[in-house]
């Protein structure tokens, strides 16, 4: 299962997000990323539902 945590880098917010607890790897961005992601989410779904 899929888990998020919150953190801060140089005084910024972050996500993070892990396949798991184990993940080596979490994928991190702060709020001018994740505003990019909220304003581009269908074309993300889409690319992540193709073959």
């Amino acid at each position: 299962m899929s888990k998020v945590e919150y953190s801060e880098f140089k005084g910024n917010k972050i996500i993070k997000l892990m396949k798991d607890d184990a993940d080596s790897f979490p994928f991190s961005f702060g709020k001018a990323k994740a505003k990019l992601i909220v304003e581009n989410f269908e074309a993300i779904k889409t690319f992540a539902e193709e073959e």
